[in-house]
């Protein structure tokens, strides 16, 4: 997810100095993979140049280089892999449902329009598993000097690497990351071709960031007061790309992503050695009241179903499952528990958005000139051209109002039409069809009871007396 703050080239408008973020805590997710065409890996910007050369229907642009993909979300080539992200959501009961399935939404379009490029080039293309992102917002209340996303960043780093390692990664991983991004901060792992287990991770991570943001500060010293368990030797290392910290096959003692999970070869600070999932169980506790909140008990006892041993995780598999190496060409993401869920206000709104149709507001008419980072939008009045940038919550308001008025009006007409047949008079037309059609039968009763004379000179009738 580009960063909405900091973000430079492609189109963009010089009097907007700064860019708005949401005043409510959201949530959203990113896929990168790795194009194959024919068996040979390639860079999707030497092949398409751009997204708009490989998506046939017309994308809204966005800031930079990325687009609007019809399916709700944004598309971009970023040093040489193809990354799909979500729109942001609302972070409330059922926010990673509604994540994790727009990110297989993008990832299913992005999947058709492959296919038939593929189809009309006569090659093969396949997309491979890169990497994961879960991004949360960080919120500017009670920021301070020992309350800020680098210190926040800084303490995750020692609580999600075991939890999130068995739940993401397989293998063949290498790291679990986490950046502090100005407004917000991102998770990193590998990409996990399993829907139900990329649904888990995202509710753990939310949960935890939740919990976290809770307690007095951001010291490591909270790890203990919590009964987090701490991994002796354990040393983090810098992220590969922007700030951040990571755990890497080496910051353990030995390799995390190999070892048996099962196994109790990791010595604690307090003396004991635990195995992964262990520690991984013993990390659960804090968090279990928070993430029942934004999901539901379902989702968290698959979550400690894989900290126990009793459900799946990647690493149970001794080599890395051939899904990895073409996503989305068959997706299983359980339907029903994932339609239980409606759109968030914020989904809505950026589908009517990416629709293309002009908006009313007042009196005017505007059209979608492109997406200004994910909070607002820029339009055109039609006909004047003039801009005007609007951010989802006024957008939300206007068109709930909207939906409102037209409750309040057809209730009013209903009423209305009630009260008429009650006194036995036919009610009035509600539409100009209606109004015609009423004007055509008056015209022709009237018609039936007038007699025409002939008149050969300036009529084509040929009678004299009234219709029969």
């Amino acid at each position: 997810m580009k960063d909405l703050a900091t973000e430079r080239g492609g189109r963009f408008f010089r009097d907007r100095a700064f860019v708005e973020t949401p005043p409510r805590a959201v949530i959203g997710l990113e896929a990168e993979f790795t194009l194959f065409i024919d068996g040979r890996r390639r860079r999707p910007e030497k092949v398409f140049g751009d997204p708009s050369r490989l998506v046939r229907r017309r994308m809204i642009p966005r800031t930079g280089k990325s687009f609007q993909l019809p399916a709700g979300g944004a598309i971009y080539f970023d040093t040489g892999v193809i990354e799909v992200t979500t729109p942001i959501v609302e972070l409330e009961p059922g926010c990673c449902y509604r994540a994790t399935r727009s990110l297989w939404e993008q990832i299913r379009y992005l999947r058709v329009e492959l296919d038939h490029w593929a189809k009309r080039n006569g090659c093969q293309c396949r997309l491979q598993g890169f990497s994961a992102h879960y991004n949360l917002s960080f919120p500017n209340a009670r920021k301070s000097k020992f309350r800020n996303a680098t210190k926040f960043a800084y303490l995750l780093a020692h609580i999600l690497p075991v939890p999130v390692l068995l739940l993401a990664a397989n293998r063949q991983s290498s790291a679990v990351g986490v950046r502090p991004r100005r407004s917000r901060i991102e998770v990193t792992a590998d990409f996990t071709p399993d829907p139900a287990l990329m649904l888990a991770t995202c509710v753990f991570v939310a949960g935890a960031v939740q919990t976290v943001l809770r307690w007095g500060n951001f010291g490591l010293r909270q790890l203990n007061r919590n009964g987090i368990p701490r991994i002796t030797p354990f040393r983090l290392r810098k992220h590969s790309s922007r700030r951040g910290w990571r755990v890497t096959a080496d910051s353990l003692g030995q390799n995390p992503f190999t070892a048996d999970t099962n196994a109790p070869l990791w010595k604690l600070r307090e003396g004991r050695t635990l195995s992964l999932r262990a520690i991984a169980a013993e990390t659960l506790r804090p968090f279990r009241r928070r993430i029942r909140q934004i999901s539901d008990s379902r989702t968290l006892e698959h979550i400690a179903a894989v900290f126990a041993g009793n459900a799946r995780s990647v690493l149970d598999f001794a080599e890395r499952p051939e899904a990895y190496d073409d996503v989305g060409r068959v997706i299983d993401w359980g339907r029903r528990r994932m339609r239980r869920w409606s759109r968030s206000k914020y989904e809505k709104i950026i589908h009517r958005v990416i629709a293309h149709e002009p908006m009313r507001i007042g009196q005017k008419r505007y059209r979608v000139d492109r997406m200004n980072g994910w909070y607002q939008v820029d339009c055109r009045e039609v006909g004047t051209r003039r801009r005007r940038t609007f951010n989802l919550d006024e957008l939300v308001r206007m068109s709930a109002a909207k939906k409102v008025a037209a409750k309040a009006s057809n209730k009013h007409k209903a009423s209305k039409k009630r009260r008429a047949e009650s006194e036995g008079r036919s009610p009035s037309p509600k539409t100009m069809p209606e109004i015609r059609r009423r004007r055509r039968v008056v015209s022709v009763n009237a018609l039936r009871t007038t007699h025409f004379p002939y008149n050969p000179i300036n009529s084509r009738t040929n009678f004299t007396g009234g219709l029969p």
